[in-house]
């Protein structure tokens, strides 16, 4: 194994990029790799992330690329990434090793224009970099021939597994040609990844770096209890943050893509300088919030796990599990954040009570306890959001003017404690009787209302002529008792007859 880059057989034009970009020594998966690569064999590799993988396919498929011209929508090679991030990211490797190269470079990722895509590849892409789902939506546009390919990368395989990827990749294997060299890359190899490297790939040459679903050693693992309770884990977050020394960025994962929408916005309340990356951001959003926490202008990357892999941001002091992982590996790949490159770094996950089955599954993979740092005490009602958000409780739960709602029992009122009766107290103010507040209302002038009496009050000839009784009406001939008929003795009695 070389100790120097110009010992593994790379071209003059690439050993002078790494040498400006300040590398002078190969990792171990790229001081493997590399020369197997330079041979034209195909390669299972099996490393950690932060060991170098991206480098170990990228150099010496510039010094391959160096020789031969690609042809109008026929790329020469072929790169596909789980993620946008990641394949932006291989993108950046390609232009940083590859300035002193004439090679053209097509990226092909959500978020991104079909134009500017059609007019790189119209004239000749030596490299294709893409995710399964955008370059099958240009192939049957029409807009790439996959017969040209001399080399395939699938990147992150695991990932592609768990993202449900590899039906798009079985598919993109059989469009290819058959005689291609093909590089595979992978943390883990769980037995779907195995099946799929002994269908596409020909007497390859396994390396494996390290023991599979291991942590790096750099790495100082941390656990915390903490409550189940969402605004006392976030309390819970915060202490843990100010509390730790030396903390000069750091991203914080959560399961959920709503989660980490939530957190960095309580964070950004709290005073703490933080930002959001998932999968439902627009990828100008993404790139720009990726950009400020590489630049320094962000601390802390609230993220979901379509940041955890293969993102190289090298000097991430701390990772943060707000919530732990359903899924052990992905414990590995985010964790794996820190402590790259030999560097040192801390991660700290926050347990609540009913993560247990997902920590033994953590410590069986990585074969080693999570050393427990103790339980964080919640910080009370120091949270500003929820302090805010008793009082609407409270108010939407009773009725109308403080009246209890249907259903609630009204609370008794409490009692003074001892020692407080003799304070000075403002009198209350005994409320009117509602009978005089309707009369004040109601009630208007005196002098006024007696016009209004008299004018309604009859005059007297028209009262006497009111009540003196109506002449009686001529018969009409249908009355039962006849015209001349004796009146009956009940209405004698009653005085209606006179």
């Amino acid at each position: 194994m070389s100790n120097d880059f110009n010992g593994l057989g790379l071209s003059a034009k690439v050993t002078s990029a790494v040498a400006d970009a300040g590398y002078t020594t190969p990792t171990q998966i790229q001081a493997q790799a590399i020369p197997h690569v330079l041979q034209k064999q195909d390669i299972i590799g099996i490393a950690q992330t932060g060991t170098g993988k991206t480098a170990s396919f990228v150099l010496p498929m510039l010094t391959l690329l160096e020789s031969g011209r690609a042809r109008a929508r026929m790329p020469r090679t072929l790169i596909l990434e789980p993620t946008r991030e990641l394949a932006a990211q291989v993108a950046e490797n390609f232009e940083k090793y590859g300035k002193n190269h004439k090679l053209t470079m097509a990226l092909l990722i959500g978020g991104v224009s079909f134009e500017d895509q059609n007019r790189i590849l119209d004239r000749g892409a030596d490299v294709l970099i893409a995710t399964p789902g955008r370059m099958l939506d240009q192939f049957e546009r029409g807009r790439i021939l996959l017969t040209g390919v001399e080399v395939l990368v699938i990147d992150e395989a695991d990932r592609m597994l768990d993202m449900g990827f590899i039906p798009d990749i079985e598919r993109i294997c059989g469009l290819l040609p058959p005689r291609r060299q093909t590089l595979f890359f992978s943390a883990t190899m769980p037995p779907e990844i195995e099946r799929l490297t002994k269908r596409f790939l020909r007497d390859p040459v396994k390396i494996e770096v390290a023991r599979q679903n291991s942590t790096a050693e750099t790495i100082d693992q941390r656990l915390v209890r903490v409550s189940s309770k969402p605004e006392e884990k976030r309390a819970a977050l915060r202490q843990l943050i100010r509390a730790e020394g030396g903390l000069t960025n750091a991203i914080i994962f959560c399961n959920r893509k709503r989660d980490v929408a939530t957190l960095a916005r309580s964070l950004e309340r709290h005073g703490f300088s933080a930002g959001a990356l998932h999968g439902d951001m627009d990828q100008k959003s993404r790139t720009e919030t990726l950009d400020a926490f590489k630049g320094n202008r962000l601390t802390l990357l609230v993220a979901s796990d379509v940041a955890a892999r293969g993102l190289d941001i090298p000097a991430v002091s701390h990772v943060f599990n707000f919530d732990v992982p359903t899924h052990a590996e992905d414990y590995i790949h985010r964790i794996g954040r820190t402590g790259r490159a030999g560097r040192s770094g801390i991660s700290i996950t926050l347990a609540q009570p009913s993560d247990g089955k997902y920590l033994d599954a953590i410590i069986k993979l990585i074969q080693k306890d999570i050393p427990e740092v103790g339980k964080i005490a919640p910080e009370g009602r120091a949270e500003s959001e929820t302090q805010g958000e008793q009082p609407a409780r409270k108010s939407a739960a009773r009725g109308h003017r403080g009246r209890p709602a249907r259903g609630e029992r009204r609370e008794p009122a409490a009692t003074p404690a001892r020692g407080e009766r003799n304070e000075p107290v403002a009198a209350p103010v005994e409320p009117r009787p509602v009978r005089e507040e309707r009369r004040e209302v109601e009630a208007a002038p005196a002098e006024p209302r007696q016009e209004r009496t008299r004018e309604r009050r009859p005059e007297p000839a028209k009262a006497a002529q009111a009540r003196k009784p109506a002449a009686p009406r001529k018969s009409s001939g249908a009355s039962p008792f006849g015209n001349d008929g004796p009146i009956p003795a009940f209405l004698l009695r009653s005085g209606r007859a006179e």
